[in-house]
């Protein structure tokens, strides 16, 4: 089994910035690819941005530009460092977890508990 931590939500601005964290554990090896999704409230879950331990990266055009995805091998780290955040960012932000790139929805195997950003004036 994974087990995905997130940390980093909150509440902010209208083109303010937030740093997401998601921190791996248990059967790393059965990782190849981490990444986040999101989900507005009535809306269905969707891509933001998936990553490979190598690098390779893949984000939803909505959010290409403004936000970039990272990760920290050493730590089984994985980051959102979002940027000009828009009102319509608002969601609940799900890390997750699989083996198959690009990793769509249907390809996650793991998720985590979700963390809240809102963004607000």
């Amino acid at each position: 089994q994974v087990q995905l931590v997130e940390s980093g939500g909150g509440l902010v601005q209208p083109g303010g910035t937030l740093r997401l964290s998601c921190a791996a554990s248990g059967r790393i090896n059965s990782i190849n690819v981490m990444g986040w999704y999101r989900q507005a409230p009535g809306k269905q879950r969707e891509l933001v941005a998936t990553i490979t331990g190598s690098g390779r990266t893949n984000y939803a055009d909505s959010v290409r530009g403004r936000f970039t995805i990272s990760i920290d091998n050493a730590k089984n780290t994985v980051y959102l460092q979002m940027n000009s955040l828009k009102i319509e960012d608002t969601a609940v932000y799900y890390c997750a977890a699989g083996s198959r790139w690009p990793m769509a929805i249907q390809d996650v195997n793991w998720w985590g508990q979700g963390t809240q950003v809102t963004v607000s004036s």
